[in-house]
């Protein structure tokens, strides 16, 4: 089978405008969740907020983009698209090629326009531009106009594992001979749609959230998008190589609209797979980044999972911590963040952390760690309804 590089990064978030800007972040452990400033909503003083410091405006004026019609989650994507292009260095020939796919996700699209959205499908909006915008696959449309793509293209949205499953379709299209090359990640922004949803569920926290923690009380939506551009080896000549996609695995406990299983049934069987198709025993693994939302079932269940899997922990974190929860863009931020840990030979603390949960007993990494044995590296995304998604990156040979 086909090696599957990382040439290229683009990322947005919380803590930063791009990759420079997350990594430093990170490594100061300084998070980006507080109160919002860009955001309408009556929640916006009740709650904090994982948002991205930049106006909407800021980022279309940043992008330099003519289209109409862009909402906040398609600038969001843009951004980091156009970052991950730019450290790829991909000509305009590569990128528009048919051998070039483009597998990204959302679950919100252009709903984060809620206002806009119900005037327009109540036909009471002066305006027009937005109603090509409120699909979950817009922005993806938009972004497949400006750069002329030809390749495959799909959106996936399967909630929070979304993005990771963007991966996965991207290297699964290029070992099979079906692309050469693919950009793959996933966007979404904080809109009245999402935390109102999220707000009536009750597992929104008053508090910036505290992944792993006894006490933690709910999770902290977030806002940001994330891109990488996967190449064949046969392609990639002298690029930097970020990573290697080593293994991936999918699975669906069918357990609950929700929430997951407690006994880990869909995350043991996702991790499982990565393991299997990396050719990899679970202690080759030396760092996991885990979807650990500090939600009362998820953080139990991943540990759990973990648990049956690996019998001794490896290190582990939550890095939700900085950004808060970015829906359908946490996977392709999080492996972002674990490419940053693989290159730089770190791990990050998670934050807001005090009180191991019983009967683990478990602690995530806690400080700041620099120079570390890191060469194999899982990530967790874990979605409603039990869609588990895990992958496995591994430094390039």
């Amino acid at each position: 089978m086909k090696h599957v590089f990382v040439t290229g990064i683009g990322v947005i978030s919380a803590i930063g405008n791009n990759c420079e800007e997350n990594l430093s972040h990170l490594q100061k452990g300084k998070t980006g969740i507080g109160k919002a400033i860009h955001l309408d909503s009556n929640y916006a003083k009740l709650f904090p907020f994982g948002e991205v410091k930049l106006s909407t405006s800021a980022l279309k004026s940043n992008l330099n983009i003519a289209q109409k019609g862009l909402t906040r989650t398609d600038l969001l994507a843009f951004t980091a698209v156009q970052e991950a292009i730019q450290k790829a260095n991909l000509t305009a020939q590569e990128i528009s090629s048919e051998n070039t796919a483009f597998i990204s996700a959302s679950t919100i699209g252009g709903m984060c326009l809620t206002d806009q959205l119900y005037q327009d499908a109540n036909s009471i909006s002066k305006s027009k531009e937005y109603v090509t915008s409120y699909s979950v696959s817009a922005h993806a449309l938009k972004i497949a106009e400006n750069y002329q793509l030809k390749g495959t293209i799909d959106v996936i949205n399967t909630a929070c594992s979304s993005s990771l499953n963007a991966i996965m379709m991207g290297t699964r299209l290029i070992k099979s001979g079906r692309a050469t090359r693919a950009i793959v990640g996933g966007t979404d922004a904080l809109g009245k749609f999402t935390i109102n949803g999220f707000n009536a569920l009750q597992i929104l926290s008053k508090n910036p959230c505290k992944p792993f923690d006894k006490y933690r009380d709910g999770l902290t939506l977030g806002e940001g998008a994330a891109y990488l551009i996967l190449e064949s080896e046969e392609v990639v000549g002298k690029k930097n190589l970020y990573a290697e996609i080593l293994g991936y695995g999918n699975s669906n406990d069918a357990f609950h609209p929700s929430s997951l299983s407690e006994e880990a049934f869909g995350v043991v069987a996702a991790m499982n797979k990565a393991l299997k198709r990396a050719t990899l025993s679970p202690q080759k693994i030396n760092y996991i980044n885990t979807h650990g939302t500090a939600t009362e079932n998820n953080d139990t269940t991943e540990l759990t999972g973990i648990k049956k899997i690996f019998g001794n922990y490896p290190a582990f974190n939550s890095t939700k911590s900085y950004t808060g929860h970015t829906l359908a863009a946490s996977g392709a931020i999080e492996t972002v963040f674990s490419i940053f840990s693989l290159q730089q030979q770190e791990l990050y603390p998670s934050l807001n952390f005090e009180t191991p949960i019983s009967p683990f007993n478990q602690l995530p990494i806690l400080k700041y760690q620099q120079h570390q044995n890191i060469n194999y590296v899982m990530t967790n995304s874990f979605g409603f309804a039990g869609n588990c998604s895990s992958l496995i990156i591994g430094k390039p040979l």
